[in-house]
């Protein structure tokens, strides 16, 4: 690996870092120790300019580069998961029922590691926006930074950023033009009907067997509603109804997830939901009210960008370790509301076998830091070379 001197010189004070974040893991938008731990370095790199309380503990940091030229936007996102850890390493996590599960400790990890290597060479024409992220993982920090207008505000011409990704080998680099991660709904169905003694069914109107309905007609949407060719999940994952055995409760509860890249596809599961619904209800004399939270839209990304972003991987892993046909994932990331305001691509970044993202056993792989590393600083001289 093509690693760049400078940042495999100091890759032990980057597992510093990461291990310092993994022990202190922080949820939503309450990253405030994680924000100020980034922003006690970024002071120390010499960074030009530091904005702090965007989306509540975002960070923007800038970098000014040896000439003239635009600016290129980094992200790395900060939270956890309110996951209790059983990895056994030793920087495990110290707050209880939060663990750094999906890799976000690595990414900021990255993202110091190129800032640190970016400040002192300023290899680059135009600025650097390095964008430090809260609530990634719910319900939303990149939307919030996005609309509290920190493209606009640091004129940021495009925008990248790396996630973690075990099973791939280490360092390796897969991507895919165009969608890489789903959008992602979520929809609640409350049923009212009228409840009563489980030995008289005849003088209820049960809200159990319109769910059960519900849930059949609801697995009829992909099977039957969509070109097989098109990607798409709808998932019931929450039935919740009765007391007891004798009971026939009046209301039941049934939630679920949607997974789309494509808008018609998503506005046809809507549609059909809406459909199904209505019609259970009345077939069953109940009533029932469908509610559906749009959340992050698809990750796209830029085709011309994802290339470009796929020959700096290239550079720095080798040829062989890039794969720029990755079959897009049903997962979803808020980096997607920074790709829709901006052209840039969105990659994953290898770290070998081990536990899943969000498994409670999940660690970060610390040699595959300076990789990341090198990936945004060589990013960013070959996007703003000097003339």
């Amino acid at each position: 690996m093509a690693v760049i001197n400078r940042i495999a010189g100091f890759a032990d004070e980057m597992v510093t870092w990461r291990r310092h974040l993994h022990q202190n893991p922080e949820l939503g938008f309450d990253c405030h120790e994680t924000a100020a731990f980034v922003v006690e370095r970024l002071r120390a790199f010499g960074v030009d300019h530091i904005e702090e309380g965007i989306a509540q503990t975002g960070v923007v940091a800038v970098i000014n580069g040896r000439g003239e030229g635009p600016v290129i936007g980094l992200r790395a996102d900060m939270d956890a998961l309110p996951i209790e850890e059983s990895s056994g390493v030793e920087w495990s996590s110290e707050a209880q029922g939060k663990m750094h599960a999906c890799g976000h400790d690595g990414h900021t990890t990255m993202l110091l590691g190129a800032a640190k290597y970016l400040a002192e060479t300023r290899n680059f024409a135009g600025k650097v926006a390095l964008i430090f992220q809260p609530a990634e993982e719910g319900p939303g920090g990149g939307k919030v930074m996005v609309e509290e207008g920190i493209l606009e505000r640091y004129n940021v011409a495009q925008v990248y950023a790396l996630h973690t990704m075990p099973g791939v080998e280490p360092g390796g680099f897969h991507t895919v033009a165009g969608p890489v991660m789903a959008a992602v709904d979520t929809f609640h169905i409350d049923i009212h009907g009228k409840g009563g003694h489980g030995a008289y069914p005849h003088e209820t109107c049960d809200p159990v067997i319109a769910a059960a309905s519900m849930v059949q007609a609801i697995q009829s949407i992909v099977s039957r509603n969509h070109y097989a060719r098109d990607e798409l999940v709808v998932s019931v994952t929450q039935i919740h109804t009765g007391s007891a055995e004798n009971i026939i409760p009046d209301k039941a509860y049934i939630n679920g997830t949607i997974r789309t890249f494509d808008e018609k596809v998503q506005d046809m599961v809507w549609r059909r939901l809406e459909g199904l619904v209505a019609g259970q209800a009345a077939s069953y004399d109940v009533e029932a009210k469908l509610t559906i939270d749009r959340g992050y839209p698809a990750t796209v990304n830029d085709a011309e960008k994802m290339e470009f972003a796929a020959e700096i991987a290239r550079e720095v892993s080798g040829a062989d370790q890039v794969k720029t046909d990755r079959e897009p994932e049903m997962g979803a990331e808020d980096f997607s509301y920074m790709l829709e305001q901006r052209p840039g691509a969105y990659l994953f970044l290898g770290q070998g076998d081990g536990p899943a993202l969000h498994h409670p056993g999940f660690d970060f792989n610390d040699d595959v830091a300076p990789v990341g590393a090198s990936f945004f600083a060589r990013l960013v001289e070959r996007a703003q070379p000097l003339g």
